[in-house]
């Protein structure tokens, strides 16, 4: 894809801003904060009238944990991340239906990868498609679709979008972890599900499974794609390089090696890839070493909640202590025996806040927003600070 095919591309989102001879896209539900951290980066930018040759187009990220920053992209490393994902998934023309926002990567990728291979882009309101509204599709077209794990356990509720889903060729899950209940839930409905590992910084997705893994068993994101180089540090961190690496962040020096995720995980003996979680989701309470993923899971396989969340808050007494935020299911009681009974004391949350539906932050792709979550609870245990 040349230069101008890419600009066209993105312009037509309806998203972008340019300043200082750069692109952004720009996320029109930004908080207070992250706009004004916006209106920062143009100001150092309104002298500068040149247009840059690489590194050009500027993709959020960083909004779930309440910051923001610019991944530089171009049609460089966008392209290698289409020849990466045809070559990896055996495609050549690639037709994907599209409900996630042109402002983040998985959208504007789905985009990217539609127009590189002259495939049909199929963009879909995601209210549309959880309220039943599903566009027709014909299977020799070999429809994709990416989904994070909040929007296949809402279609999973649904039996005609099970059936839906299933005419499907594959369906991507990423932009956050799917817990072992999830997974067996879309396992038991047949649906032809990839894991899949990948962020902004990347171009997307690096690591895959290609169709037949996860109803063979597989439980990991897949091998990674050929354009895509993926090691695990000493320390566990997930590394990546490879030619659809991001030039850097704006502001900051471009990057010219390999860039440490804040992820933790091990390749397996056939080349897997298993994601344990975040650095930052391990913890020290009372002197014991608290994995927040690990606890969340437990909470969503009682089926007492529509959705749940594990945050931890700083403590005089624990260091840090935890907190579990849920949307009750109605009727539901929160389930102190069988809490008790699988997780030890230290692991047990010390607060649980329960939350209306209505008021459970999440952006337009879905995602929990885990920084308005924080100010949330914060504000609750601490209502006079």
């Amino acid at each position: 894809m040349e230069r101008a095919e890419l600009e066209n591309l993105v312009r037509a989102t309806g998203v972008t801003e340019a300043h200082g001879g750069l692109i952004f896209l720009r996320d029109p539900h930004w908080s207070a904060a992250q706009r004004a951290m916006f209106a920062a980066v143009q100001s150092k930018l309104e002298n500068r009238k040149s247009k840059m040759e690489s590194g050009w187009l500027c993709i959020p990220t960083g909004g779930s944990s309440g910051g923001l920053k610019f991944a530089r992209h171009d049609e460089v490393t966008l392209t290698a991340a289409v020849a990466g994902f045809c070559a990896h998934l055996g495609v050549n023309r690639v037709n994907a239906i599209d409900v996630l926002p042109p402002w983040h990567v998985s959208g504007l990728m789905a985009r990217v990868r539609c127009a590189a291979t002259d495939g049909r882009h199929l963009p879909w309101a995601w209210k549309q498609l959880e309220q039943g509204d599903f566009p027709e599709i014909e299977a020799a077209g070999r429809w994709l679709i990416s989904l994070v794990p909040t929007q296949l356990q809402r279609l999973l509720a649904n039996p005609a979008a099970c059936d839906w889903l299933r005419r499907l060729h594959l369906i991507f899950i990423g932009g956050g972890p799917v817990w072992p209940a999830l997974m067996e839930a879309a396992r038991n409905a047949t649906l032809p599900l990839s894991l899949s590992y990948g962020m902004t910084e990347t171009a997307a997705m690096v690591a895959a499974q290609r169709p037949g893994d996860f109803t063979g068993g597989d439980r990991s994101s897949g091998c990674g794609l050929p354009h895509a180089r993926i090691t695990v540090g000493p320390e566990g961190a997930i590394r990546i390089g490879g030619a659809s690496l991001m030039r850097g962040y704006l502001g900051e020096p471009d990057l010219t090696g390999e860039f440490v995720t804040p992820d933790l995980g091990a390749i397996d003996d056939t080349g897997r890839l298993q994601v344990f979680g975040r650095r930052d989701e391990v913890i020290i309470s009372g002197g014991e070493k608290i994995n927040l993923r690990e606890v969340e899971a437990v909470l969503r396989e009682q089926n007492c909640f529509a959705d749940v969340a594990v945050l931890a808050v700083p403590s005089e007494e624990w260091g840090e202590i935890l907190v579990a935020c849920y949307v009750p299911l109605s009727g539901a009681a929160w389930p102190e025996a069988e809490i008790n009974r699988l997780l030890s004391r230290h692991q047990r949350p010390k607060h649980r806040l329960a939350f209306a539906a209505a008021d459970w932050p999440r952006n337009a792709q879905g995602k929990l927003n885990r920084a308005t979550l924080q100010a949330a609870v914060s504000a609750r245990l601490h209502p006079s600070g």
